[in-house]
């Protein structure tokens, strides 16, 4: 017989003679209880085998067993014809066909998966080649014999690694009919592409009533595939969502999403209805340019607030306010970076303020109360402390940029009425260059490191006082500024705690105090003329010390050391309360010297120190992760500004939790305390119950500002997930949406609960 090996079984009962072999010319019989034959890559196992050795042909009856090893592929049957011939294999499988195949693991983020072999049955099966044709069977992926999910079909089309095609087919759960499909297409190879419809998503939204999704993708070609699906809403709105996705070589790839919107009418949020027609763009990109090139883009375009308010479908999207665009082309080489840039800010300042016709009295449309500022384009050359020559301890480094930018600001009365515009020209020159030089001195352990520097930078435009406002004029106007810093690294104080504790086996203590002085000065009262494009123009005359103190709490636990607590404590005391005359007593004033210690504005007039600033990072126990940072104001003995969170994580179960308060000055930033907390247990692929909330709530206002519920139950080969979503917006009635999805593992899922919206 060849290659092949033939095995034959005789069992205890059975007379010796009934197990026999018999060759007539190319012609092989084996009769065993049970015969087999096998080579490198098939085997075939029955009570009866018959071979031809010319025609490759195999014909086997009577409990048939059929095993591929190089696809992992098994067959049982009652009878089996099949030739074998390298390269052009064919045959049929009849009579209570069973079979299975290893599975294609899905390892994609939010996909269930599963290591259950593929399970198919039928009345008979025929395969030509890499293909199998299953007729009147079924297919799962579940653990037998009691399959939680099946599809049942006349016809079963399947190419492994590549693709599975059912021909009107019925989706069972638990032997209950679901869903008929017509026809059905499932891509199995490693990256699926194929043109075709998506499935119907239903939904439904307290706003605007129920939903229901259809799509279509188009896989163009091998580089650029197109996912478009239209939602129509009982309440009368529409939107179309747009996924244009590229890659059009190596190194270079781009993903655009655009949603638009035509609403004839949001019920519920007055009278006459308020519409939220609109669109928005989201679109990212980057590409190796080669030769240390590289470019990178980001767009997030919005119509209008108004839009973006309306249609968010998360409370920290329908709040957010700026809207950042970005594209730039860089080179790094040794300490120098390169840039071209271009980028648009947009900071909504409240919502679109109505336009009312004062005759009719009826709404004529809206105004937008938004920040403008662009950059067309900017370019930027820097270095990072580069040495003049290796034996000298003196570093020089650099920034400097030159651009053609635009800013544009309304004003409105306390009546909500367009009085004036601070806009400069399309395109208003501003060129910066910032040289300086370092140098570092060693007594010991004591470092002391000066630094000198300059800054010219030139503006084709300037701003002067009108009325209670500003107005850009066109007269040249340069910024001379110098400065002189010092800083002062004293020797680190240590100590090591032998005694094993909670904390680990040793404990070091570790203090690093720091004082730096700070000098800048040419720049004076001037400072109210510079037009506020980005963070180099908020230089200010200063005459300051820095100091801060960081303890260090090290814990050893067995070979490995962990920052068991690290507390951070700054202040900044100010010789010069005025900063050069730049600072105006009664409003908000933000200076490069105050933004670099907190996030939070602490100036409303004249003082001499800043709060203290306090940062604690604690991770005491495996899994917990503590962070705090507060402003302590000595003028007002108190905790003005405070972030906390508490994060911990244990196998399957996670909580966190976390508060923001700022009670300061209302001149600097609104009031505001809020707390969140979301806990749960589970993961995408954890079998059995998995559940989550995540809340947040306002203290100062006595309102929950959005709740998030999910409940996930996964079986062995399929998961359904309900989410229930509560959001409040801005002025706008509080909506509450449920989402779904159904998840068969290794495959996907179907539901209008997206990937992105998901726990697990």
């Amino acid at each position: 017989m060849g290659e092949w090996n033939i095995h034959r079984t005789c069992p205890p009962d059975k007379d010796p003679s009934q197990c026999w072999i018999k060759t007539e010319g190319k012609v092989t019989t084996i009769h065993a209880f049970p015969a087999e034959i096998e080579d490198s890559q098939l085997l075939f196992r029955a009570d009866d085998i018959t071979y031809d050795d010319e025609t490759k042909k195999i014909v086997a009856a009577g409990s048939v067993y059929y095993h591929n090893y190089e696809k992992s592929e098994e067959i049982w049957c009652d009878k089996l014809e099949y030739y074998a011939s390298r390269g052009d294999e064919h045959g049929t499988f009849d009579g209570h066909l069973v079979g299975e195949t290893k599975p294609r693991i899905v390892t994609r983020p939010g996909i269930l998966t599963s290591k259950a072999p593929f399970h198919f049955e039928g009345a008979w099966a025929e395969r030509n080649g890499d293909r199998y044709v299953v007729h009147n069977g079924w297919i799962t992926n579940c653990d037998m014999p009691k399959p939680w999910w099946r599809l049942r079909g006349v016809k079963f089309d399947i190419i492994p690694q590549q693709r599975a095609v059912a021909y009107d087919s019925t989706f069972l759960l638990h032997d209950i009919p679901v869903f008929f499909f017509p026809w059905f297409y499932h891509p199995l190879n490693r990256e699926p592409r194929k043109s075709g419809f998506l499935l119907p998503e239903p939904g439904h939204s307290s706003l605007r009533g129920m939903t229901v999704g259809l799509g279509y993708f188009w896989a163009i070609n091998r580089s650029y595939d197109l996912t478009y699906q239209a939602e129509g809403f009982s309440a009368g709105a529409v939107t179309n969502h747009f996924d244009f996705r590229g890659k059009p070589r190596d190194g270079t790839d781009f993903d655009v999403l655009v949603l638009g919107a035509l609403d004839s009418g949001t019920p519920n949020t007055g009278t006459p209805l308020q519409k939220y027609s609109g669109a928005t763009v989201y679109a990212v990109a980057k590409s190796d340019l080669g030769n240390g090139w590289t470019l990178h883009g980001v767009v997030n375009y919005t119509s209008s607030f108004r839009f973006r308010l309306g249609w968010s479908q998360s409370y920290s999207e329908a709040n957010q306010s700026e809207y950042h665009s970005t594209g730039f082309i860089d080179k790094n080489w040794s300490t120098y970076t390169l840039d071209f840039v271009l980028s648009r800010l947009e900071n909504f300042q409240t919502q679109e303020i109505p336009v009312i016709n004062p005759i009719t009295n009826q709404r004529t449309g809206y105004l937008t109360d938004a920040v403008i500022i662009r950059k067309l384009p900017e370019m930027e050359f820097s270095s990072r402390d580069h040495d003049f020559w290796h034996r000298l301890p003196l570093w020089y480094s650099f920034e400097s940029s030159a651009g053609l930018l635009f800013r544009s600001e309304p004003f409105f009365d306390s009546n909500n009425n367009l009085t004036d515009r601070f806009e400069t020209s399309p395109f208003t020159d501003r060129f910066r260059l910032a040289p300086h030089v370092t140098t570092a001195f060693h007594l010991g352990s004591f470092h002391i490191i000066p630094s000198a520097g300059i800054e010219e930078t030139f503006y084709s435009e300037s701003q002067a006082p009108y009325l209670d406002h500003y107005h850009a004029i066109g007269t040249d106007l340069v910024r001379s500024a110098r400065d002189f810093s010092l800083d002062l690294v004293f020797p680190t104080l240590e100590r090591v705690f032998n005694k094993k504790t909670f904390m680990g086996d040793k404990l070091k203590h570790v203090i690093e105090p720091r004082v730096r002085y700070h000098y800048v000065t040419g720049v004076g009262q001037d400072f109210i003329r510079y037009i506020r494009f980005d963070e180099n123009d908020l230089v200010a005359n200063t005459n300051e010390l820095e100091l801060s103190l960081t303890n260090r709490l090290i814990a050893k636990r067995g070979d490995s050391n962990q920052d068991f607590l690290t507390w951070e404590l700054f202040q900044k005391r100010y010789f010069d309360p005025t900063f050069g005359g730049a600072l105006i007593s009664g409003q908000r004033n933000v200076f490069e010297a105050t933004a670099d210690i907190t996030a939070y504005a602490f100036l409303v007039g004249p003082r001499g120190t800043s709060p203290v600033v306090s940062l604690l990072r604690a991770s005491p126990a495996k899994g917990l992760g503590i962070q705090w940072q507060a402003d302590y104001d000595a003028r007002l003995h108190a905790v003005v500004d405070s972030t906390m969170s508490v994060d911990y994580r244990w196998g399957w179960f996670f909580a966190s939790g976390g508060n923001s308060e700022v009670h300061n000055n209302a001149i600097l930033t609104p009031y505001e305390n809020q707390f969140h907390a979301r806990a749960g247990f589970g993961q995408t692929n954890h079998r059995g119950l998995n559940a989550a909330v995540d809340v947040g709530y306002d203290y100062r206002q006595r309102v929950v500002q959005y709740t998030t519920t999910q409940a996930t139950y996964n079986t062995d080969c399929c998961g359904l997930t309900l989410q229930y979503r509560r959001i409040r917006r801005i002025n706008f009635p509080d909506e509450v949406q449920w989402a779904a999805s159904f998840s068969v593992a290794n495959i996907g899922s179907y539901g209008n609960l997206k990937k992105t919206d998901r726990w697990f």
